[in-house]
Parts: structure tokens; sequence; C-alpha cells
């Protein structure tokens, strides 16, 4: 595939990342600080690296706190921040809105509520890790192409 028909997927990849709510304007001034210049080369990626590792452990260190007898909902309140945090850093809008969904849950002391608003974080979670990797990927294609 040429470099330009491998542009117009990614451009058409990004554009329904924001169009399904995936990701914010964080993301787009990340994407925009790159294409400037005004970065290393790579910053998105290594950015999207950085969340996608460092969420991946909060969610199992929330899912380790609630699979406990008792569940110490000051600490699950911290990750989920932590994980909030980490999805804004990168403008991951539907993890965010999960995050603040979450909270709902840890202030009634919900286990079950906990439990299921997981489940949902670790859905567009997954759905949103997919959805860089395939963007990253098509990047890599589109770099082994040569220069613009």
């Amino acid at each position: 595939m040429s470099a330009a028909a491998l542009r117009a997927r990614l451009n058409s990849h990004v554009t329904s990342m924001f169009n399904t709510g995936t990701v914010d304007e964080y993301f787009q001034y990340l994407q925009s600080v790159e294409e400037d210049g005004s970065s290393a080369p790579g910053l998105v990626a290594e950015v999207i690296n950085l969340f996608i590792s460092d969420a991946n452990s909060i969610l199992n260190g929330i899912a380790g706190l609630l699979n406990q007898p008792v569940v110490d909902f000051n600490k699950v309140d911290d990750l989920v921040h932590q994980l909030k945090g980490c999805s804004c850093s990168v403008g991951a809008k539907k993890v965010n809105l999960c995050c603040m969904y979450f909270h709902q849950f840890i202030e009634s002391r919900s286990k079950e509520g906990c439990l299921m608003a997981l489940s949902l974080l670790r859905n567009e979670f997954c759905d949103v890790c997919n959805k860089f990797q395939t963007m990253m990927q098509l990047e890599q294609q589109i770099a082994a192409c040569g220069p613009k």
C-alpha cells in the first residue's frame, strides 16, 4: 500500500477516534506538538505506551483490591484517581468518563457497583488500546515507506 493510502487510512482512523468520543482535544494537542516539531519525534507513541503500561497496572491493582473480602475503598479511590490522571494525559476520554462513573460506586461503598464499573472500565481501556495500537501500526507502515 502506498504512503498516501496509509496516511488516508490513518487520518480516517484518528477522525473516527474523535467522532466516537474515544479521545478528546488533549490527544489532538499531543499530535500537534509532535507534528510541529516542538517535541521529540515519537512523543505520542511514548505517551501512549506509558499510558497502556500504567493503566494496565492500575487496573490490576483495582481488581486485586475489589477481590479482597473487605474492600479498602480509599485505596480503590486512589487508584481510580491515578487512572483518571493517566487517561487525561493521553486524551483517553471514554476511560476518563468511566473513572468519573466509578467514583459514584466508591462513594456509596458498593462493591458490586465497583465490580460493574471495573468491567466497563476494562472494556473501554481495551477499546482505546486497540485503537491506539492500530494507529501506531499505521504510523510505522508510513515511516517504512520513507520520507514524505
